[in-house]
C-alpha cells in the first residue's frame, strides 16, 4: 500500500485517455521498494493500462562527472530485465531529463514521478507538471517518512527532529508488496538506447572524464544488497562503538546506492531492525533520523548549498572572526591535490579522489580543516562543495550539503570560542590521535592508491 501522504499532485489536470500509465523515473533507480513504481502500476492496474517506465539521460547532469555516469550506468542496466518481470517496459532516451518525460507524456493517460529535493530537481518537476496535458503525481519513497509529515519546518537539530519523525515511524516502517502489471507493456514499440551497453552510451555522452571510475564501488541494486548483506551478518555488532573508527572497517558504505535511489532507505531500515544486534539502534539513528534531517534542510532551505543557509549564531561568529590570522591558507587547487601540510587531511582527500567516498569521520575532520585554511567563509564553503561533489558518489546530495553545513555549525551548538572557528566547533590532529591510529589509516591509503 502507498500511503496517501506519499503522494502529491503536482498539477490540476485529470486522469485522461492514454496509452500507458508513465513513471518518471530520476531518484529512485530501482525496482523494489519504489512507491512511485507501486503507486504507477496500482493507477494501471484500476485502469486497464500497461506502465512504461522512462528515463532521460543527458550528458551534462549538474556537477557530475565519468565517475558519477558509470555507477550510475551499471545500476540502470539492471533494470531492463527486473522491469520486465513485472511486465514494464523501461524506455531510455537521450535528452534532459525533464523534456524527455514531458514528450512522452504525450501519450500518457497519467504520469507519476520519484521525489527530488535539490533545486534542479524541483524545478524539473515543476516544469514538467506545467507543460503535461495529463495528471503529475510525485510518490515520496526516497524517505521512510515523507519529508513535509515528518516536520512542516526547518528544525534546528536533530533533538528537535527525533521526536517528530519517530512518531511516525509505525505508519510507515513496513514491508512493500511488488504488484505485476496486469496489462505488460512489453510489446509497445519506442526508440530508445540500450541501457545495458555501458560504454557505448558513455562514448555518446559528452562528460567529463577527468574523473576515473571508483575501482572500489559498482553500482546496482544488487551490489547495493550485497554489501547491506555482508553489514548486518559481519559489521553492525560493531557499528555503535566503532563507527568513527576509519581502521574498523564496520560501515555499510549505503550512501552511494542511496544517492542513486539502487537501494530503498525502507528496505534497508527493515533489514537491520529484523537483526539482533547492538549496533542497529546506532545505525538507524544515521539512517533515519539523520539522513532524513539533511532531506528537511534542502527541501525547506533554498540556501542550502551556501553560507547564507546557516544558522544566524554561526555566520554572526564566523564573521566576528573573518579577519583572525590563518596560520596556512590553501587555494582550491593545492586542496584537491591534496597538497597541505597535514597529512591525516591528505590522506582524507586521497581517499575521496581514489575511491569515491571518504570515511564520514574523516569528512567532518575534511570539512573543519577547509574552514580553518581557507581566506574567508564563503572561499571555504565552495571548495568543500566543489570537491565533495567532483569526488565523492554520494556527492551532490542532501546529505552533502547537509555535511558540509554541519562543519560551519548547521545542527550544532554553540561551543568554546577560538581564533577562526569563533564558536563553531572546532576539530583537531589530536582529536583523530585519541579516537583511533590515524598514522594506521593514512598507510592503507597510501597503500591503497599503489595497489
Amino acid at each position: 500500500m502507498v500511503q496517501d501522504e506519499r503522494i502529491k499532485r503536482l498539477n490540476d489536470k485529470p486522469f485522461r485517455p492514454g496509452r500507458y500509465v508513465m513513471y518518471w523515473m530520476q531518484a529512485a533507480q530501482r525496482v523494489d521498494y519504489n512507491h512511485a513504481l507501486e503507486f504507477a502500476v496500482g493507477l494501471a492496474n484500476e485502469k486497464k493500462l500497461p506502465v512504461v517506465v522512462c528515463f532521460g539521460l543527458t550528458g551534462d547532469y549538474p556537477g557530475a562527472n565519468l565517475r558519477h555516469y558509470y555507477f550510475m550506468l551499471e545500476g540502470l542496466s539492471e533494470l531492463p530485465e527486473a522491469l520486465a518481470k513485472r511486465g514494464v517496459q523501461i524506455v531510455v532516451r537521450k535528452g534532459r531529463p525533464e523534456r524527455v518525460a514531458v514528450d512522452m507524456a504525450k501519450d500518457a493517460a497519467a504520469l507519476i514521478v520519484d521525489d527530488g529535493y535539490l533545486s534542479h530537481q524541483r524545478k524539473w518537476r515543476s516544469q514538467v507538471a506545467k507543460q503535461s496535458d495529463c495528471g503529475v503525481f510525485e510518490v515520496f519513497t526516497n524517505l521512510i517518512v515523507p519529508v513535509g509529515t515528518a516536520s512542516a519546518k526547518q528544525e534546528f537539530a536533530a533533538r528537535t527532529f527525533r521526536p517528530r519523525i519517530h512518531r511516525q515511524l509505525d505508519k510507515f516502517l513496513f514491508e512493500l508488496k511488488k504488484k505485476k502489471a496486469k496489462k505488460d507493456s512489453l510489446g509497445l514499440k519506442f526508440d530508445g538506447l540500450d541501457i545495458t551497453d555501458t560504454d557505448n552510451i558513455l562514448a555518446g555522452l559528452n562528460i567529463d572524464d577527468s574523473i576515473d571510475p571508483s575501482p572500489i564501488f559498482h553500482g546496482g541494486t544488487s551490489k547495493a544488497k550485497k554489501l547491506l548483506k555482508d553489514f548486518t551478518d559481519n559489521k553492525l555488532d560493531d557499528f555503535a562503538d566503532k563507527r568513527n573508527d576509519p581502521n574498523a572497517g564496520c560501515l555499510s558504505n549505503m550512501s552511494p546506492y542511496l544517492h542513486f535511489g539502487q537501494i530503498s532507505p525502507l528496505y534497508i531500515a527493515l533489514a537491520v531492525s529484523r537483526c539482533q544486534s547492538t549496533g542497529k539502534e546506532a545505525y538507524l539513528e544515521e539512517l533515519i533520523v539523520r539522513r532524513e534531517l539533511s532531506h528537511n534542510f534542502v527541501y525547506y532551505n533554498d540556501n542550502y548549498d551556501s553560507p547564507a543557509g546557516l544558522e544566524k549564531w554561526s555566520l554572526k561568529t564566523l564573521e566576528e572572526h573573518k579577519n583572525d590570522k590563518r596560520q596556512y591558507v590553501y587555494s582550491r587547487d593545492e586542496l584537491e591535490k591534496a597538497a597541505t601540510h597535514d597529512e591525516y587531511w591528505n590522506a582524507a582527500q586521497k581517499e575521496m579522489t581514489f575511491t569515491g567516498k571518504m570515511h564520514g569521520y574523516m569528512r567532518m575532520y575534511w570539512g573543519k580543516k577547509i574552514l580553518e585554511w581557507s581566506e574567508d567563509i564563503e572561499t571555504a564553503y565552495a571548495n568543500a562543495i566543489y570537491l565533495n561533489d567532483k569526488y565523492e558518489l554520494d556527492g551532490r546530495d542532501p546529505n552533502g550539503y547537509t555535511g558540509i553545513a554541519w562543519c560551519f555549525g548547521k545542527h550544532d551548538r554553540a561551543w568554546t570560542e577560538r581564533p577562526v572557528f569563533g564558536k563553531v566547533r572546532y576539530m583537531n590532529a589530536a582529536g583523530l590521535k585519541r579516537k583511533f591510529d590515524i598514522d594506521a589509516y593514512v598507510q592503507r591509503i597510501e597503500k591503497l592508491k599503489k595497489q
